[in-house]
């Protein structure tokens, strides 16, 4: 520290040497500029002086410039801001001592040289003021011209505007006509250049003459080192008092005039120019007035680096403090170093670092409830078993839980920020959603509820759905929440309760009186068979035959329709289902139908823990209803295939029963499970309904569907034991798997 502050008084020092330097070489050169006897005395002095002060100034420039370049190199904070001030510092020095040294030059060789040649000097300068006159004839005609213009475009309406300047343009050969109006806007604009680049705006000059009611006409050269003269008036309509703009005018010089105005201002720089080189004593002076803007200009620049060393201190600590807020310490609080503008910036710091520390404990807070509440959100959505869907306006997915998935057997909550629209593409049963859903959107419902029947390979699915839209700007909807469940397994309840309420009703009104009527055909057949002739015996024969079979016929249906209003009464043991099937395959065998049954069974699969009585009751039911469908079919074919498989990782039973009958009828897969509905001629339209029914007791699935190749087929799956028993019930209200087999 006590060396920095040294090498600071130090720097000091010499820089306040070097300025009374300067200061003193000014003084001595007024001095000689009075009096040439003193100049001839005091000439060596006079560069000792100057000389010293530049080596002092410049020590101290190479100084800092150094120190600048390596902090520049290093990345040190400010460096660059630094390096912009010197800069615009050294530009705002060095052309106002160029303008000085320029000026002073030419006074010199004013005062020198008066005894040169006064006619060539003369001639010039006639040359000059004629070039000056017949310029300003043309300023004037040109100002004339651009008031014609004005007033014409005053009489003109705004449609019309453009057309009308780009005519006047022609006609009065400018180059450029502009219209401004308020605030250096626009309003019109013609040009005959082809670049298409927008006119500058009006200079402060041109404003500040014409607010002053004075016209405005200059003469100003060109890049190509041609002229232009530049006019502006304003431009007023009839009947209105504030004007409609400003018109600014780009008139050019002819050629041979600028190359005219050109040639006569280089011949009287190259006159002054021979001038100035005559004579040791205007060298002298030169080179002595030279040294000391010399010495100014690098005062001028140590005091840049003075400068800008103070205004970037405060900004290097606020970098150093914006960084470590950027890092996440917003406890970060810097030294206030004055109350100027630079204090008031590091003030609005610290309270900014403060505010934002009190932000993020908030925020902080916040995002710890925000993410409670999202979880618990989620947990929600996917323990229920009710889909719910969020879309945003153009129908893509926001979020999904698990339930959507399983329904609609499309995994939703895997494929958000898709459009549910492309991911409906290959999907059946979602696409026949999307389309209900579209339909309702369509018409501009914001909330609808509507029962969707969905079909597909898995069957006939019933949802019950319900849609609201979430509030968004401007009255458009910002996205809406679908909410659907699957009711076809309560409606199939539904439908088996009616079912067998019917049927035991019907049992228990039918029964009672058969077993009467039956005794009674069988009584009158026999007393009075033999005591009747021959043709009468033969009637009564075959009425009371036709009885007794029609009554045996209606006790079948009857004992069928006690099966399905049977109440469960399972008992579950273990045995084997290889050995069952295989009893039950051989009893239909057995009845030479011309049947060829097929089995195909795993003797090795472990025994089976079901109630033995209504698996054999299933066996005997899809067997008979195929034999039943292959009555009047030559080469009737039964497949009988069971085997231990696993699905979702539940040991399960799958035993598949298929025929090449005529199948079923298209269009009625999906109630071959309902009571009395049947293809068959001599069915009641029980025997399915009573397996599924069988099945479902068992915790089980079944589903029927027609074979590529032709015929039916009836798979049927049953959990192997009690364990996978209870791992199916467990994940029914997740997974789908079981509900698509119940459909």
């Amino acid at each position: 520290m006590v060396a920095r502050a040294l090498k600071r008084i130090l720097y000091t020092l010499l820089a306040i040497a070097g300025v009374g330097l300067a200061l003193a070489a000014l003084f001595l050169l007024s001095q000689t500029a009075q009096n040439s006897d003193q100049f001839n005395r005091l000439h060596n002095s006079l560069l000792v002086i100057n000389i010293a002060g530049v080596l002092i100034l410049f020590l101290l420039f190479v100084g800092n410039l150094g120190r600048l370049v390596r902090e520049y190199r290093t990345h040190v904070p400010g460096a660059k801001l630094k390096a912009r001030i010197v800069a615009m510092f050294i530009g705002l020095a060095a052309l106002p001592l160029l303008v000085v040294f320029y000026f002073s030059t030419q006074f010199i060789n004013q005062g020198i040289d008066t005894w040169f040649n006064v006619e060539v000097e003369q001639g010039l300068s006639n040359a000059l003021e004629l070039t000056d006159a017949v310029l300003n004839i043309r300023q004037r005609e040109h100002l004339i011209e651009t008031r014609k213009i004005a007033r014409r475009l005053g009489q003109v309406s705004g449609q019309q505007l453009l057309f009308e300047l780009s005519t006047l343009r022609r006609d009065s050969g400018a180059s450029e006509l502009t219209l401004f109006g308020d605030s250096n806007r626009i309003i019109a604009t013609s040009s005959d250049s082809s670049a298409g680049t927008l006119p500058k705006p009006l200079p402060d000059e041109v404003l500040l003459q014409l607010r002053q009611e004075r016209p405005f006409v200059s003469l100003d050269p060109l890049d190509d080192g041609s002229y232009e003269i530049r006019t502006a008036w304003v431009v007023t309509a009839p009947g209105r008092a504030d004007p409609v703009g400003v018109l600014l005018a780009h008139f050019p010089v002819t050629e041979r005039l600028g190359r005219m105005a050109n040639s006569v201002e280089m011949s009287n720089t190259e006159y002054q120019r021979l001038l100035y080189l005559r004579g040791p004593l205007k060298s002298t002076f030169t080179l002595t007035l030279t040294v000391v803007l010399l010495l100014s200009l690098l005062a001028a620049i140590y005091g840049a680096f003075v400068l800008a060393r103070r205004l970037v201190a405060p900004i290097q600590a606020l970098v150093a403090g914006t960084r470590a807020v950027a890092k996440g310490d917003f406890d970060m609080r810097l030294p206030q170093p004055s109350k100027d503008e630079i204090g008031f910036l590091v003030s609005s710091f610290n309270d900014m670092t403060q505010r934002l520390a009190s932000a993020r404990r908030e925020a902080s807070l916040n995002q710890a409830l925000v993410e409670a509440e999202r979880r618990n959100l989620e947990v929600i959505l996917a323990r229920l078993s009710t889909g719910v869907v969020a879309l945003d306006s153009d129908l893509k997915i926001r979020s999904a839980n698990q339930a959507s998935g399983a329904i609609l057997n499309v995994g939703l909550e895997s494929r958000v920020g898709e459009s549910l629209v492309d991911v409906a593409e290959n999907e059946p049963l979602l696409e026949q959603f999307v389309d209900v859903a579209r339909v309702h959107l369509a018409a501009g419902e914001t909330e609808w509820r509507e029962q969707i029947v969905l079909r597909g390979e898995v069957g006939r699915r019933v949802l019950t759905c319900a849609c609201t839209t979430l509030p968004g700007d401007d009255d458009r909807p910002a996205g809406y929440v679908v909410v659907f469940d699957d009711i076809t397994a309560l409606l199939q309840a539904q439908r088996d309760a009616a079912w067998g309420e019917v049927a035991r009703r019907l049992a228990h009104e039918i029964k009672n009186p058969l077993t009467p009527i039956q005794l009674s055909a069988e009584r009158m057949r026999r007393k009075y068979l033999d005591s009747m002739d021959e043709e009468e015996s033969r009637i009564l024969d075959r009425a009371t035959h036709t009885i007794v079979q029609q009554v045996e016929a209606m006790k079948e249906m009857v004992n069928a329709f006690s099966d399905y209003a049977r109440a469960p009464d399972i008992e579950l043991g273990r045995f084997d289902m290889d050995k069952l099937v295989h009893e039950v395959v051989d009893l239909y065998r057995a009845q030479e139908s011309g049947i060829n049954i097929v089995l195909i069974s795993d003797p090795t699969m472990p025994p089976i823990e079901a109630d033995v009585g209504r698996v054999r009751q299933i066996l005997h039911n899809l067997l008979r209803n195929a034999t039943e469908a292959l009555e009047n079919t030559r080469d009737g074919r039964i497949g009988v295939h069971v085997s231990l498989g696993e699905i979702d990782g539940v040991d399960v039973v799958q035993i598949r029963v298929e025929d090449n009958g005529p199948g079923f009828e298209e269009g009625a897969v999906n109630q071959v499970f309902d009571p009395y509905v049947t293809t068959k001629p001599k069915g009641t339209g029980l025997g399915l309904a009573i397996v599924k029914k069988l099945v479902e007791e068992h915790i089980g699935s079944i589903r029927a569907y027609n074979n590529a190749e032709g015929g039916a087929v009836v798979s049927v799956r049953l959990p192997l034991n009690e364990a996978a028993r209870e791992a199916i019930i467990a994940r029914a209200p997740r997974h789908a798997e079981h509900r698509r087999e119940e459909a």
